[in-house]
């Protein structure tokens, strides 16, 4: 278990997370000073010179924040569950094809000319329809009865429908008229310009983080093999679905709220670990900090780099997950 103190951990990374949307608010293509800001989220009177200022933060950066901050979360926790469940430092919350079952379903959305909630729905209704297909097709035997399922069985399900679903997405891309295309291509590298209300996905992962607290003793001896938890009184099968499910659930979320944003369900909790917090009670809200930390900082990159013009969020995350990771790696190998 991990050795340090979260006595100061934690109270940091929330510090760290209000700083992070502060910075957010006050950049990008039209900057807002500080004492602005804080004007504008006390509710004070401004003068009319800074009604858009008032707009542009209430109505458009605020909800856009809040939805990184979420979204990163999501997929964070997410990668946390889905590393235990499988057994795989290499898993991340796109491992069971669940983002390509909603960016199937979110590009025959565009195709249809369908935008806005109806664009989240039916990303979120894909997501859904993967996961019940992948833990149907785990669950098949050879005699085509229903019989158990085990992470690995789940693992090769999930990374072979993944595969399924990115030719079905080439193959939508292929036939996609060029107006559509970068619309398309932007929400598969994530894209975060739609985020106007975040509060559903605050609400998800309230209910992640209190559904996975209460299982974090189980998580610490499960991760060390199935065998030894069973030994010591772990319900695996339960622990097992449980973490299935939630994981599922977080995904799915953050997919349709924001598409699919890489490295940060694989980086994150790496990260956190090599930081010497392994015990999953600090494991989990530490992660959802970080994760949440990250991808509001690299949507605020996003949109001020080549600012009025906006990148995928995507990018940014590999950018800055793939030599902090490696950093981290390294400094963990020489200090072992």
């Amino acid at each position: 278990m991990g050795a340090r103190s979260p006595r100061f951990f934690l109270p940091l990374l929330l510090a760290l997370a209000l700083a992070s949307l502060l910075l957010s608010l006050t950049q990008g293509s039209i900057p807002v000073s500080f004492h602005d800001l804080l004007s504008i989220l006390r509710g004070q009177a401004l003068d009319p010179a800074h009604s858009l200022a008032r707009q542009l933060i209430l109505e458009l950066r605020l909800p856009r924040s809040l939805g990184a901050f979420f979204t990163g979360a999501l997929l964070a926790l997410a990668g946390v569950l889905m590393q235990v469940l499988v057994r795989n430092p290499l898993a991340d919350p796109y491992i069971l094809g669940i983002s390509g079952g909603a960016a199937l379903a979110a590009l025959l959305a565009m195709l249809l000319g369908l935008s806005g909630i109806l664009l989240d729905a039916s990303a979120f209704v894909g997501a859904l329809l993967a996961v019940i297909l992948v833990f149907g097709l785990a669950r098949q035997n050879s005699g085509g009865r229903q019989g158990a399922w085990t992470p690995l069985r789940l693992l090769l399900t999930g990374v072979v429908l993944a595969a399924g679903w990115g030719a079905l997405i080439s193959f939508i891309l292929a036939i996609t008229p060029e107006q559509q295309l970068k619309s398309m291509l932007f929400w598969l590298m994530g894209d975060l310009s739609y985020s106007i209300n975040p509060w559903p996905l605050g609400i998800v992962l309230i209910v992640g983080l209190l559904a996975s607290l209460p299982l974090a003793r189980s998580l610490n001896v499960l991760i060390r093999g199935e065998r030894l938890a069973e030994s010591l009184g772990v319900d695996t099968g339960k622990v097992q679905l449980a973490l299935f499910l939630l994981a599922s659930l977080l995904t799915a979320s953050a997919v349709s709220q924001a598409g699919s944003i890489g490295f940060v369900g694989l980086v994150i909790p790496h990260l956190v670990r090599l930081m010497g917090y392994t015990d999953h009670r600090i494991l989990i809200p530490a992660a959802s900090l970080c994760g949440g930390i990250l991808l509001v900082i690299a949507d605020t990159l996003a949109r001020t780099i080549l600012a009025p013009q906006q990148l995928p969020v995507g990018i940014i995350t590999a950018l800055l997950g793939i030599p902090l990771f490696l950093h981290l790696l390294q400094k963990g190998q020489r200090t072992s």
